[in-house]
C-alpha cells in the first residue's frame, strides 16, 4: 500500500478506522483522523514546539492513552533535543469528548457505535502547518530529516475525485454496520456525505440553530434503507477544543444535559 504521507521525524501517516466490525446500534461520522502529538523541546530545555503532530492516532477516536511509548519510539538528532508527550489537549480530546459528550448522553459506549472519519487519517491545520515551516524545516537539511508530507485538510476536501471515491466507501462501512442511526459531527460530514443523498442540507445550521431544534433526529433514504439521521455539533464545538464557537457549544452542552436528565428520568 503507497505511503499517503510522512509526518516530521518519519514516521508515515497510517489509515485509522473501525476495527470492530459487528453490527452497532450507531454509525458516527466525523471529519479527519486525529494525530499523537509531541512537545519539541530543543537541546537548550526551551520548548520549540508545544505540540507537534508525530504519528497518526492508534485507533479511531483516539483518546490519548499510549502516548508516552509511542512518542519513546521517535528519534531525533541528539542536538535537536527530545520529544515527549504534548499536553493532554493534545493527544486524544476529540475521543474523551466523543465519550462523554456524544455517546454517553443517547446512552451508548464505543461498544455500540461503529466510528468513521471522512478522511480516514491525520492531515494538517493551519497552525501545524506553521510549527513545521517555522521550527522543523529550517533543520531538515542540516539533519537529513525525512520531507514531511502529511496532506492538507483544505486541498482533501477541495478534491472532488477524492471525496467521490471516499463517500462510496463511508456508505460501504454504514450499511455494513446495520446502524440505524447516522451521528453527523459538524459542517463537514453533512455538506461531504449527507449532501450527496439528500440535496436539502449542506451544513448544521441548515437544521435550524436554535435549542428546539438541535439534537433533533430527522429520517432519510441511504441506498433503500430508512435511517434516522441525528446532526450535531463537532467535538471541538461541544468539548471547548482550541477555536470554537461559544453559540454551538452550548447549545450542544444543554442537548447533552436534557438527554441523560430524560434518561434517569425514566431509570
Amino acid at each position: 500500500m503507497t505511503a499517503i504521507g510522512v509526518f516530521p521525524f518519519g514516521q508515515e501517516v497510517r489509515v485509522v478506522a473501525q476495527q470492530d466490525q459487528t453490527p452497532k446500534h450507531a454509525f458516527i461520522l466525523g471529519v479527519y483522523a486525529s494525530a499523537v502529538h509531541a512537545k519539541w523541546i530543543g537541546s537548550d530545555n526551551r520548548v520549540t514546539v508545544n505540540a507537534l503532530a508525530v504519528a497518526s492516532e492508534p485507533y479511531i477516536f483516539w483518546e490519548g492513552d499510549g502516548a508516552e511509548d509511542i512518542i519513546g519510539q521517535i528519534t531525533i538528532p541528539r542536538e535537536l533535543g527530545r520529544l515527549e508527550p504534548a499536553d493532554k489537549l493534545h493527544n486524544g480530546p476529540s475521543g474523551i469528548t466523543l465519550n462523554k459528550s456524544f455517546l454517553e448522553p443517547l446512552g451508548l459506549n464505543r461498544q455500540d457505535a461503529w466510528l468513521c472519519d471522512l478522511v480516514p487519517h491525520s492531515c494538517l491545520n493551519p497552525n501545524q502547518l506553521k510549527a513545521i515551516s517555522r521550527s522543523y524545516l529550517p533543520e531538515m537539511k542540516r539533519f537529513n530529516l525525512p520531507i514531511p508530507t502529511v496532506p492538507l485538510a483544505a486541498d482533501i476536501f477541495r478534491n472532488r475525485i477524492y471525496d467521490t471515491r471516499r463517500r462510496q466507501a463511508i456508505l460501504e462501512e454504514l450499511m455494513k454496520s446495520q446502524a440505524e442511526l447516522l451521528v453527523l459531527l459538524g459542517d463537514q460530514p453533512i455538506k461531504h456525505f449527507l449532501h450527496h443523498f439528500d440535496g436539502r442540507w449542506n451544513k448544521l445550521s441548515d437544521f435550524g440553530s436554535g435549542c428546539e431544534t438541535y439534537g433533533q433526529r430527522h429520517e432519510i433514504n441511504i441506498n433503500g434503507r430508512k435511517l434516522g439521521i441525528l446532526p450535531l455539533a463537532h467535538p471541538r464545538q461541544a468539548g471547548k477544543l482550541g477555536n470554537h464557537s461559544a453559540k454551538w457549544q452550548k447549545l450542544h452542552t444543554n442537548w447533552a444535559a436534557n438527554m441523560l436528565a430524560a434518561s434517569q428520568n425514566k431509570q
